[in-house]
């Protein structure tokens, strides 16, 4: 992006479009300040694909410009993304709060990179650089230590929102009202507002009521032991989880990665105070089962998890007894719907009992907030100008009519795709061009070599399967030496159809020796086989498995695999 002088620009590499691989960038003169660093996990579609964040090629262009990346909360979608940033740009300085800071040492350090670069920021922490300032609002979600962020510029005050909800009886702090008004009072040029449930009308339930569901259930099942499945992340929930089950006198045995992670730093930040609560799965032998409660990850079906492998009989330390009560406090994520109702089937098959959100919708609540605070943010921070972030398209859409009804007019609202620019002056925000913006696919430890068409080919073979022709030819005479060799793997069982195998056989080697008949190279022939050979078998199947031919040029006795 070409640079003018006293202008400041807004843009989204991430987060936008999306929910997920949140990251939004502000910039003024020779300034950037980056927020969050999210990761998207991937569609079904994306086969092979472990994360999906965010094309930084205009950060590193702009590498030296880069003064902070401000993180808003501890969540995935807004952290996740960090260790593969760091190997691409370099950030002098990480602002996180004291809860995502823990989170992203524990992943820098999981990755042996340095962690000497982050500083934790709190409600009173003021950060100033050359042009810019930034300040901090306290907001309410479902991890602790959640943020707005406001940025003051030489052409106005900038909020972004970070995910927030308006819960006036939360298990934390409550939201900074006061200041809230204070920042819109004083005037503010543009609204970064998060979207993600800008579709739901009213106000989210408060997380009071969900302590009372689960409550409730606890002092309901007094004789069963109770499997408990949540977000990992939902660091309130756990916090009383853990004082529900010191009330019913239970002790807690945990399982998965993440929720020993959140455990520990829960502890640590003086979150939850009582350790002893929390025994290994060895004591549970000492214990009656109405004084276990087991907590464990699994709420959205994922194979690995704890749940999942309890539910599949394969959890080496959990056996599932009769008259074991399980309880889903979650919702299923877009997309993982089909997962979850696999997992509690498998469990309705084992006999236990199952409370999900569908039995009891007090079980879950967002950390979103619904439209009426959405509004209510509007109404607070009164935007001279609005850009909806954190949403797919129709939520973003949705904010903007929000606005409308707070206030905003149509005009004065952006309704932006990744990279689009938004521009501040000392008078108005407008349109300004595109910075570059998209996707990139993180598969094992490899960042961007999956592209569009190594996925086509996953999905042919995930589909159609693959076929391998072996073939000898003597480089020589131009002879093919032996019959084609033909195997499959998720195309046909070889020993089942041995005629069309035949047939495939024959149709190679009539192939192979016509092009045998003229001086070859072994790329043309290869191409011709798969060009050809592809027509044969969906004309003969159907279908179009991937072709890999594999030439041995046997000469004198010496073989060399092409």
């Amino acid at each position: 992006m070409k640079e003018k002088d006293g202008v400041t620009s807004v843009f989204a590499l991430g987060g936008l479009g999306e929910i997920g691989k949140n990251m939004y960038v502000v910039e003024h003169n020779d300034e950037i300040i980056i927020i969050d660093a999210g990761v998207m996990f991937p569609e079904d579609e994306l086969l092979g694909v472990d994360y999906v964040i965010q094309d930084v090629t205009y950060l590193k262009q702009n590498e030296d410009k880069i003064k902070a990346l401000i993180i808003t909360h501890g969540h995935e979608d807004h952290i996740g993304g960090i260790t593969f940033l760091e190997t691409s740009v370099k950030i002098p300085v990480i602002y996180a709060s004291q809860i995502a800071a823990d989170l992203i040492i524990k992943k820098l350090n999981d990755k042996n990179m340095p962690t000497d670069n982050i500083v934790v920021y709190d409600k009173t922490t003021e950060l100033k650089f050359k042009y810019m300032s930034v300040e901090f609002i306290n907001t309410t979600h479902s991890i602790p230590d959640s943020f707005a962020i406001v940025i003051h510029t030489p052409n106005g005050v900038i909020v972004h929102t970070g995910d927030y909800k308006f819960d006036l009886t939360p298990i934390g702090p409550v939201a900074d009202f006061h200041k809230m008004a204070k920042i819109g009072s004083e005037g503010v040029k543009l609204l970064l507002g998060e979207s993600t449930n800008a579709l739901s009308p009213g106000f989210s339930a408060s997380e009071s009521v969900v302590d009372e569901a689960l409550g409730d259930i606890f002092s309901k099942e007094q004789t069963s032991r109770i499997i408990l499945a949540t977000f990992a992340s939902n660091i309130y929930r756990i916090k009383h989880i853990v004082e529900t089950c010191r009330e019913n006198n239970r002790k807690i045995i945990t399982f998965g990665r993440s929720m020993e992670n959140a455990i520990d730093i829960a502890i640590k930040d003086g979150l939850i105070k009582d350790k002893s609560i929390f025994i290994e799965p060895s004591k549970a032998k000492d214990l009656k089962k109405q004084e276990i409660c087991i907590l464990c990850t699994g709420s959205q079906g994922e194979p690995l998890a704890a749940l999942s492998r309890i539910a599949n009989g394969t959890h080496k330390q959990v056996t599932l007894m009769p008259d074991d009560i399980i309880i889903f406090s979650s919702n299923p994520i877009p997309g993982n719907r089909t997962s979850v109702d696999h997992v509690i089937n498998k469990l309705y098959l084992k006999g236990v009992r199952v409370y999900t959100n569908e039995d009891n919708e007090s079980l879950h609540t967002s950390g979103h907030g619904k439209q009426m605070e959405l509004e209510l943010m509007l109404r607070l921070i009164k935007p001279e100008y609005f850009m909806p972030i954190h949403g797919e398209y129709r939520m973003l859409k949705k904010n903007i009519e929000l606005a409308e009804m707070c206030g905003v007019p149509k005009d004065h609202s952006f309704l932006c795709q990744l990279g689009d620019v938004v521009e501040l002056d000392k008078t108005s925000v407008h349109r300004a061009g595109k910075v570059q913006a998209g996707t990139v696919y993180v598969d094992g430890s490899r960042i961007g070599d999956v592209g569009s068409v190594v996925l086509k080919d996953r999905t042919l073979m995930s589909k159609d399967g693959i076929l391998v022709t072996i073939l000898n030819i003597d480089p020589v005479t131009h002879t093919l030496l032996i019959k084609p060799n033909i195997t499959t793997r998720g195309f046909i069982l070889v020993n089942e159809n041995g005629q069309l195998i035949r047939e495939i056989e024959r149709k190679v080697s009539e192939i192979v020796n016509k092009e045998l008949e003229h001086k070859y190279n072994v790329v043309d022939l290869k191409n011709q086989i798969i060009l050809e050979l592809n027509m044969f078998i969906n004309q003969k199947t159907g279908r179009r498995p991937i072709i890999l031919p594999v030439i041995m040029e046997v000469k004198k006795n010496k073989a060399s695999n092409n």
